[in-house]
């Protein structure tokens, strides 16, 4: 298996970079740095939305989706024994609990400020980050993880999973009263991964099925009838709404298009999935393989390197910007199919993609990574102000690290951790 590699690539001489201790100690070093500044987004009630320098932008409020990612950071670092980790990891177990937790109707406000719900709607995305946190939470031994698991697991079934469609619906009104029409992909596959830490975390294999039944679904079903270009957007009944937000083609969370940083994304968790299966589907490899290869060849712009962030369905660009998590989604697929085929051509597309990182979006100077570049590769807040969270870069300095697991909390609790 071959992957297409556009441009100039770097040498792969000598031993694969998963392979060396060498740059298992790199990535470590940078774990711990991106961890050292996002440990200042710790605020009352939760965490909080950081600026380029790592101050809080407290006109943003709490928010659901920085607090479930950085309570995920937090459990993965204790379980590999960073001192304060279990402690950061805790005080957002607290704020699920507290501070962001609707009492009244269940599940979790999107924004809370100052004791203020900003933001009562119930999203199936932020959701399903509450079930990826408290899981490795859980796996990490922390108070009151297995009591958050449990409940966002019942608000899931009850209220956003849907056993007809074999997929999760997007989102509510504060009481879950009123569903929206609006289904997306994104949620989704976030809900897949999350469904995989819980399955990790319970020893339950029916959240397992409900990952394989979302891919199956959205991978195998809509992906390869749209020539690997998965469409992000549906109705109710899950038609395909291409030419949703074309008007909006910088929406924060759906944009118009095809968004390659999800085809790699996707292409790891595919991996995952395969893991995590006593029995698996064929497909779920070739898969990987097939949206990798669409993923790289449709965002990686040949002439000033790095990732678009969206194309449409014949692959031509819609929005040139470079946003910092495509890059590492990239790096994750990348490593992941390198370390489980030992193909040269996934190890091109690794290290091509750290030495860019490592160029244009790791700031050695104000910490963390530039959460976007416009199309230029200048700093850019076109979509995104400042560095809200490490979820995405952090996960990139794992994956070599680790052997194809079912869940990162998984694999660093069983020892598989490469120092």
């Amino acid at each position: 298996m071959t992957a297409y590699l556009a441009g100039r690539a770097p040498d792969t001489g000598g031993r694969p970079w998963y392979e060396l201790s060498t740059h298992h100690r790199w990535l470590a070093v940078e774990a711990e740095r991106l961890l050292d500044f996002g440990k200042n987004s710790a605020v009352p009630g939760g965490f909080g939305w950081l600026d380029d320098g790592g101050m809080v932008m407290a006109d943003r409020g709490v928010q659901s989706w920085i607090t479930t990612r950085m309570t995920y950071a937090f459990s993965l670092a204790a379980l590999w024994g960073r001192p304060g980790a279990a402690d950061l990891a805790r005080h957002g177990l607290e704020a699920l609990q507290t501070t962001l937790h609707d009492d009244v109707h269940g599940g979790w406000f999107s924004i809370v400020s100052a004791g203020e719900v900003l933001d009562d709607r119930k999203k199936a995305y932020e959701h399903a980050f509450v079930v990826l946190a408290a899981s490795a939470a859980t796996i990490a031994g922390l108070s009151g993880a297995r009591e958050v698991l449990t409940e966002a697991l019942e608000v899931i079934d009850r209220h956003f999973w849907s056993r007809t469609d074999g997929l999760a619906a997007d989102l509510y009104d504060r009481s879950f009263t009123v569903l929206d029409s609006y289904r997306g992909a994104n949620a989704n596959m976030h809900l897949t991964e999350a469904y995989l830490a819980a399955a990790d975390a319970t020893g339950d294999e029916v959240y397992t099925e409900r990952a394989l039944s979302i891919a199956e679904q959205l991978i195998n079903g809509h992906a390869q009838e749209h020539d690997w270009r998965l469409p992000e957007h549906y109705t109710d009944s899950w038609q395909p709404v291409l030419e949703h937000h074309r008007d909006q083609p910088r929406h924060p969370y759906q944009p118009f298009g095809v968004t390659p940083g999800h085809l790699l994304e996707w292409s790891r968790l595919l991996i995952c999935l395969h893991t995590s299966l006593t029995v698996a589907p064929a497909w779920l490899l070739n898969h990987a393989v097939q949206l990798f290869e669409r993923g790289v060849g449709d965002g990686w712009d040949g002439n000033l390197g790095g990732l678009r962030y969206t194309v449409d369905f014949a692959g031509k660009t819609s929005v040139a910007d470079r946003l910092h998590w495509v890059a590492a989604e990239g790096i994750g697929a990348a490593g992941t199919l390198s370390s489980l085929f030992g193909d040269p051509g996934y190890e091109r597309w690794y290290r091509q993609l750290w030495d860019w990182s490592e160029t244009h979006l790791i700031d050695r100077d104000r910490g963390s990574w530039l959460h976007e570049l416009d199309e230029a590769g200048r700093p850019s807040q076109l979509t995104w102000p400042g560095k809200p969270d490490v979820y995405h870069a952090l996960q990139a300095t794992l994956v070599a690290r680790l052997p194809a697991v079912s869940s990162f909390a998984r694999g660093i609790a069983d020892g598989q951790l490469r120092a």
